[in-house]
């Protein structure tokens, strides 16, 4: 019996995509609805808006984040180190949640919030060398319905795909899917509501710390 059939409620489906390991969870059981944890999350989370620089230029980029873990997971992305914030009662029950759904421990969270259509995320991959080869990665949707778009990191031939993730549902990825493909979420020209989104993971503590 695998892990995931230990939910049959929960709307498991398993995603065609070429070197990668994709299972959506279109209706796990948060616990509680999925409103009530995005209301929660966005009132009560401290919220930072990071810079990047790209090309030599340095700009905000166009959505908000926050990082939680157990102290040693610290986390290098886009060129800067980020300090745990220690996990609050809410998400320390997601995580024990998303670590059940997938049967892998998490030790860490990045939480984003795209406030509106304007917000976004470009195309990249979750393989930064603290996070160990094929990571197994919760993605938690809560909010606006977003297009998570996925495409190859070396062979165009393996095509695409643009996934819509509804609001509560978990998108699993493992396996070689980090090392095969890139992904990321879109700017919208039309007007759309916030979308929170949590990837849980586990970051490798790093020599002598």
């Amino acid at each position: 019996m695998t892990q995931l059939s230990l939910y049959p409620d929960a709307g498991v489906e398993a995603l065609s995509l070429p070197g990668a390991d994709l299972t959506l969870l279109r209706r796990p059981d948060l616990g509680v609805s999925a409103s009530e944890l995005l209301a929660g999350l966005l009132a009560d989370t401290p919220w930072r808006q990071e810079t990047i620089t790209l090309f030599g230029k340095t700009h905000l980029q166009p959505r908000l984040l926050a990082w939680y873990g157990e102290a040693d997971a610290q986390y290098r992305y886009s060129g800067k180190t980020y300090q745990p914030l220690p996990f609050t009662k809410r998400l320390e029950t997601l995580r024990k949640r998303m670590a059940s759904l997938a049967g892998a421990p998490f030790n860490s969270v990045l939480l984003n919030y795209y406030r509106n259509q304007r917000d976004s995320m470009g195309l990249h991959a979750d393989d930064e060398p603290e996070l160990g080869r094929e990571p197994v990665i919760a993605s938690l949707s809560l909010g606006e319905e977003r297009v998570l778009y996925f495409r190859p990191k070396h062979d165009r031939e393996l095509g695409a795909l643009d996934l819509t993730l509804p609001s509560g549902s978990v998108l699993l990825m493992r396996g070689a899917t980090q090392d095969n493909w890139k992904h990321g979420v879109r700017k919208l020209t039309r007007s759309c509501g916030p979308r929170l989104n949590l990837t849980f993971r586990y970051v490798q503590a790093r020599p002598g710390h």
